[in-house]
């Protein structure tokens, strides 16, 4: 781990740089600061009580200052972590916020971390880096989850093997409940029928495959799409976007 050091001039308290192995897990915890954490590599996941977030290398994370959370990574790399004064940081979000990261923002963060040292440049820098951040669609990273037992159990089964093929039914009576009953705790747990939930469980986790090089077709049939054309369809209607804006440069 390097850390840069940014003296006294706010916003900025320090940047972090992390070399993560695959696996590695954080139990919850909070930071006193804001964070905002970026990989052109990593791809990990961040989970809270009710919501999960997945962030592939083509994004980056903003959690706000005190919120409690836990991670895991799906996908080794360094990691950049940029620390900010929650008391003089302009940017207010309650909660963890997908951002999109263009080349300039990447170029910036790696900067800030090369130049810590606190002068008029470093100040000009910082302040670019919080104009240009901008969040992300919603759906590209977070995944609502439902707090019943049983339909928590179904969750979890799916975001561990979303290519599962098992229909409403069948997962109702493996968990021991009636259709009807799943159906509405779906609704009233996560604002989503169980099929809207999955399908969005499911591009959420294409994420990873196609963050890693993998083409759209694997990528569809990874996350259980047949077809790649309609994996694509699909994926362009969750996330407004192709499934090639979230491939790294070069990947096929």
């Amino acid at each position: 781990m390097g850390v840069g050091a940014i003296g006294s001039g706010p916003p900025v308290v320090a940047t972090v740089q992390v070399d993560f192995e695959r696996g590695t897990r954080a139990g919850q915890h909070r930071h006193a600061d804001h964070l905002l954490v970026w990989s052109s590599t990593v791809t990990a996941s961040l989970r809270t009580d009710t919501r999960d977030w997945v962030v592939p290398p083509t994004h980056g994370l903003w959690v706000p200052a005190g919120y409690p959370h836990a991670f895991e990574v799906f996908r080794p790399g360094q990691g950049y972590g940029v620390l900010f004064d929650r008391a003089h940081c302009p940017i207010t979000w309650a909660e963890p916020t997908g951002v999109l990261l263009p080349p300039l923002v990447r170029e910036l963060i790696v900067h800030l971390h090369q130049h810590p040292e606190p002068t008029d440049a470093y100040a000009a820098a910082t302040t670019l880096l919080l104009a240009l951040l901008e969040p992300a669609p919603i759906a590209t990273f977070q995944l609502p989850l439902p707090e019943d037992p049983r339909t928590r159990a179904i969750a979890d089964a799916l975001i561990a093997n979303p290519a599962d093929q098992r229909d409403l039914a069948t997962w109702a009576r493996d968990v021991g409940a009636g259709v009807r009953t799943v159906t509405r705790l779906f609704s009233d747990e996560t604002g989503m029928t169980f099929a809207q939930w999955r399908t969005h469980a499911r591009i959420r986790a294409a994420l990873d495959h196609l963050a890693r090089g993998r083409s759209v077709g694997a990528s569809a049939r990874a996350v259980g799409y047949r077809k790649p054309g309609a994996f694509a369809e699909t994926f362009r209607r969750v996330t407004g976007q192709p499934p090639s804006a979230y491939q790294l440069p070069g990947a096929r």
